[in-house]
């Protein structure tokens, strides 16, 4: 097998066993995204009532990542160019088509591409080359995200009375 066709499979197969990737935006952070894989890319839904898509333009270049179904883990990162897809186009039909088919919860089944065509963005994420990481490379920092800032404190120490308020005063044996 060539190593652009092992490339290809590593993507597919970590797409198809995870639901969710994570999609690197403008900004250099990443963001899950709900997916599925169809037809050679991953195809996503978002805006209006769907999930957000900011960041994500026409013809950009991004890195999506794929984690380990069972250790939840970074599996493999690869690049992809962003296509949107125009409502009422055959791509368009065929990516709701199967978008549909896996949307769980949605309030509105029947007519949900029809929501869809009105207020949202169907985007096909296409691989353009191997992984830029994978399990034989892993990344060797965190990726934390920097917590937002936020006035929340966290817990102060308990009071030194605490205990004997909720456990009661021992008594004393004799």
């Amino acid at each position: 097998m060539s190593a652009e066709l092992l490339d290809r499979t590593l993507a597919e197969e970590s797409a198809k066993k995870s639901g969710l990737l994570w999609v690197r935006i403008a900004d250099e952070t990443d963001r899950p995204l709900w997916q599925v894989w169809h037809d050679g890319a991953v195809l996503v839904v978002g805006e209006g009532a769907e999930q957000p898509l900011h960041g994500l333009a026409d013809g950009q270049q991004t890195v999506l990542t794929a984690r380990s179904k069972d250790k939840g883990g970074r599996l493999v990162s690869w690049p992809v160019r962003v296509e949107q897809l125009e409502p009422g186009s055959e791509a368009w039909t065929a990516a709701a088509e199967e978008l549909k088919g896996k949307r769980l919860n949605s309030p509105d089944h029947e007519t949900v591409t029809g929501r869809w065509a009105r207020e949202s963005r169907l985007l096909r994420l296409v691989p353009t080359g191997g992984p830029v990481s994978g399990p034989d490379a892993l990344p060797t920092g965190s990726h934390a995200a920097a917590p937002v800032p936020t006035p929340a404190t966290t817990r102060q120490p308990a009071p030194a009375a605490l205990p004997r308020l909720l456990f009661g005063r021992r008594r004393k044996r004799k």
